[in-house]
């Protein structure tokens, strides 16, 4: 009788365990994911129909390590979360961990960031809280449709509507212009977004050196990430996206990435890897 010889994996397998390696078996994803994007600095460049970025990068790269292949969209960032919560997208990316977004995903964390109190006016009083900046009727604010930074931060768009002093744009670009020219008083986001849309820009680049940042107490250090969708990917492909995304995250790549492209004077109490401990 003869016996079937056996594959190169096996073979490759059984050379593995006669030398003490580790054998490491990823699962792949059976189809193609689909991921709209929205221009957010450095994060995810969107230049025409090619989209780049820190986050971008990191998809990519799972492709040759994970066997996951990912097709990107770019939509404005509004869209982005409608897509998401219908069903029409695989993930949403990035995105702060907030209750709402929990219904329609499974999180999976790959850095620690801040949105921060962001405005081009060195002179006035200092304000930490966002009691306070409601209390400065006077300052108009300019907010990113679509960004999402929790309860507080709902709460203070509905006021600031009704207040007449809110001001909805597409994008962190739309938001530096409207800062320049002063047609705004100030914004919410992390530091890199703006930074990063403003680098980029030869109109608004001059701001940069002239930001003023400051921490609000009700917007605390939190969790960024990616969301996996509830309802488009399968058990299969979602369990193989949530390993590979975090074995990615604790190699630290996308602080690493961060790092590339930004400056520690924007990073600095906006953004900090997963293995800090944030106060």
């Amino acid at each position: 009788m003869r016996w079937p010889l056996p594959s190169v994996h096996a073979l490759a397998l059984t050379l593995a365990f006669a030398m003490g390696a580790p054998v490491v078996s990823h699962a792949a994803c059976s189809r193609v994911i689909k991921v709209p994007v929205a221009a957010t600095g450095k994060s995810v460049r969107v230049d025409g129909e090619t989209v780049g970025g820190i986050y971008p990068e990191l998809l990519r790269g799972l492709s040759d390590k994970e066997g996951c292949s990912f097709t990107f969209t770019a939509v404005p960032r509004a869209r982005l979360e409608v897509l998401f919560e219908s069903g029409r997208a695989d993930l949403l990316i990035p995105a702060s961990r907030t209750p709402r977004r929990d219904r329609h995903g499974s999180f999976v964390a790959l850095i620690h960031n801040r949105p921060m109190l962001i405005s081009l006016q060195p002179n006035r009083p200092a304000i930490t809280s966002l009691q306070e900046l409601l209390d400065q009727t006077t300052l108009k604010v300019a907010l990113v449709r679509g960004f999402d930074y929790g309860s507080a931060y709902q709460e203070l768009i509905t006021t600031l509507g009704q207040q007449g002093r809110l001001v909805l744009e597409v994008d962190a670009l739309s938001v530096a212009r409207l800062l320049k020219s002063g047609a705004a008083d100030a914004t919410i986001m992390a530091t890199t977004i703006l930074a990063g849309a403003v680098q980029d820009d030869e109109r608004v680049r001059d701001v940069l050196d002239r930001l003023r940042i400051e921490a609000l107490a009700e917007l605390p250090w939190g969790d960024s990430g990616v969301y996996l969708s509830n309802t488009t990917l399968s058990t299969q492909d979602k369990a193989a996206l949530q390993e590979a995304l975090e074995r990615a995250a604790k190699s630290g790549a996308v602080w690493k990435g961060f790092q590339r492209h930004y400056a520690p004077a924007i990073l600095k109490g906006s953004i900090r890897p997963l293995d800090s401990n944030p106060p």
